[in-house]
């Protein structure tokens, strides 16, 4: 558990489905540790957040990406395939959260070094306890750079 002295989590949510976002949203608003939510909705969008271009200027870097791979104008592959492509974004580990669970996109996504690949679940309450425990993973058993 997150000390009141510390930084809150930065959790960056790429994601396009509003009933998606809600419910991660809410569930990381219930999580023992103090963080900030920030949601974009498409690839381009993500990658404006996270290199602070445009009306993003003044963006945290985020401390964990949820990334979903099915984006509008830049699909989670290409997020992807950037994020660990830049020096300066590489280290931010990305979990893909998202509704595939082809086999081609789970190879494709660790080939482009994602962090861990999960499929979200279609039952509301599977999905919270996936949420609950990416956030348990990341932030209370893993060590993250500046945590």
């Amino acid at each position: 558990m997150q000390s009141s002295g510390l930084r809150p989590v930065e959790i960056l949510l790429v994601e396009d489905n509003p009933g998606d976002v809600r419910l991660t949203t809410e569930v990381l608003k219930d999580a023992k540790l103090c963080n900030n939510i920030h949601v974009v909705g498409d690839g381009v969008e993500a990658i404006d957040f996270l290199r602070r271009r445009g009306n993003r200027s003044g963006a945290v870097r985020p401390d964990l990406i949820l990334l979903d791979l099915n984006l509008p104008r830049m699909d989670g592959r290409e997020v992807l395939e950037e994020i660990k492509g830049d020096p300066d974004l590489r280290h931010i580990p990305v979990v893909v959260l998202t509704t595939s669970s082809a086999e081609q996109d789970i190879l494709k996504s660790y080939s482009l070094h994602a962090n861990c690949y999960i499929t979200k679940p279609v039952d509301l309450e599977q999905f919270s306890k996936v949420v609950s425990s990416i956030e348990e993973f990341w932030f209370s058993i893993v060590k993250l750079p500046g945590m």
